[in-house]
């Protein structure tokens, strides 16, 4: 990093202590956009870098709800909407007890870069609560929804800001976030959310679109270098939504997934991991993953085990933050690994990252990976916009097609900045460019 970012970036974290996910975030890509800077200087004078790292709008407020027994709770919710020059803000809530500003403020500004790469008219946010939905009852998460919508739904309209579901969020949430916006706005703005259920304006693939979108990110990586799916092993960490469509994708173009995991364990299965009863698990029981042993006899289940040290020629890290480290990266390497993309969002820690160009694997940071969730929630947008409904089979081969152009723009972009083979610095500097352009040409605001 030059001198000029390194001062940028220590007053961005004066202005924003204890804040260590969102500055980890933004050293990140301020490390990979110095070549940017020398050749549009203009981008410096105008402090479009201070003003990126800055969110148009933060709102954090009360979110009161009584459980079952009549016992009242309180939680904080937290929106972020970080950018605006490209279209509405764009991004997912998160309900887990790890919510704060920092994880909200890293994933609204990771979510600014990941929109501008899939080349859709869409801005970045992020939001969520530390709302815990696991163990809570419908009723429950209903009553949470409802109060925590009464507050956001101020902020939002599909053409302001247009939340979809993250980790802890999903159909059952989203509907219930809808129906208060719809009660509360009087009008059925279907555009307002997406990841809705099929039967009240959402789109099909929008399920499966994060880790389908990763599977055929990893199917375009290897092909870059010669390589295939076909008959690779491959390792998932988590279990739940990317992570499982990853799993199913990845199984369609001839990998075989071996491993993944939860918070709990790791559960290795050397056949294959079953789909079916991982879904059964998760999708319909709910349980850990431990309980997969009980119907597959064959797999073996580590409580607290460590995926990455399972040997595999490809890795695909779909669980959470900083979850795959420097040691981790070490022992994937001594394992063969010849390809990581990230499903999770920043789930490699800068050493692991490391670790990874020097040995010159093929890495694929999340924002470029993972973005397929986002281009079909766009996708969604566009359906809801014209009163139309897409097929399966149509808007899947349009999702395919958007994660071909990013893999290909990511490549592109990095042979022109003389990086070539960098998905990481290919992304950063792609998805800068078209940031800052539209922000240049907007002016001062």
């Amino acid at each position: 990093m030059d001198e000029k970012l390194e001062s940028t970036l220590w007053n961005i974290q004066q202005r924003n202590v204890s804040e260590p996910e969102f500055i980890q975030a933004v050293k990140e890509v301020l490390g990979s956009i110095g070549t940017v800077l020398a050749k549009h200087p203009k981008f410096a004078e105008q402090k479009l870098i201070e003003r990126i790292c800055e969110p148009e709008r933060q709102v954090i407020f009360r979110v009161p709800w009584q459980d079952d027994r009549g016992e009242v709770h309180i939680n904080r919710g937290f929106r972020v909407q970080f950018n605006s020059a490209l279209g509405p803000f764009k991004g997912g809530l998160r309900f887990h007890p790890s919510v704060n500003l920092s994880i909200v403020k890293f994933l609204g500004f990771e979510q600014i870069f990941k929109n501008a790469l899939t080349g859709m008219p869409i801005g970045g946010a992020k939001g969520g609560s530390d709302f815990d939905p696991k163990g809570r009852s419908d009723e429950e998460v209903m009553r949470f929804c409802q109060s925590f919508m009464t507050e956001l739904s101020r902020h939002l309209g599909e053409y302001t800001d247009v939340p979809a579901g993250d980790v802890g969020v999903g159909k059952r949430e989203i509907g219930f976030l809808f129906g208060q916006y719809k009660r509360i706005s009087n009008r059925y703005e279907s555009g307002v959310l997406t990841g809705k259920g099929l039967s009240y304006g959402g789109a099909l693939v929008r399920t499966e679109a994060t880790g389908y979108g990763l599977g055929y990110f990893v199917q375009e990586m290897l092909a870059a270098r010669g390589e295939s799916l076909g008959g690779k092993t491959c390792l998932v960490s988590g279990s739940g939504n990317v992570a499982i469509y990853a799993i199913e994708k990845v199984m369609q173009l001839g990998g075989k997934v071996v491993a993944c995991s939860d918070s709990k364990g790791v559960v290795y299965d050397e056949a294959g991991i079953d789909l079916p009863t991982l879904k059964r698990i998760k999708e319909v029981e709910r349980l850990p993953i431990e309980s997969y042993c009980q119907w597959r006899k064959r797999a073996h289940y580590q409580e607290g085990g460590n995926l990455w040290e399972i040997k595999c020629d490809v890795a695909l890290p779909c669980a959470t933050q900083n979850e795959l480290t420097g040691k981790d990266a070490d022992a994937l390497l001594r394992g063969g690994c010849i390809a990581v993309a990230e499903g999770a969002n920043m789930p490699t820690t800068p050493d692991g990252i490391e670790k990874f160009t020097k040995a010159r694997i093929a890495y694929a940071p999340g924002k470029a990976a993972n973005a397929g969730g986002v281009a079909t929630s766009a996708l969604e947008m566009q359906q809801n916009a014209s009163r139309d409904a897409w097929s399966f089979e149509y808007t899947e081969r349009k999702l395919a097609h958007i994660m071909k152009d990013i893999h290909d723009r990511c490549l592109k972009t990095a042979d022109e900045f003389g990086v070539p083979g960098n998905y990481a610095q290919g992304a950063n500097i792609g998805a800068f460019l078209r940031v800052a352009d539209a922000m240049q040409s907007l002016g001062l605001i």
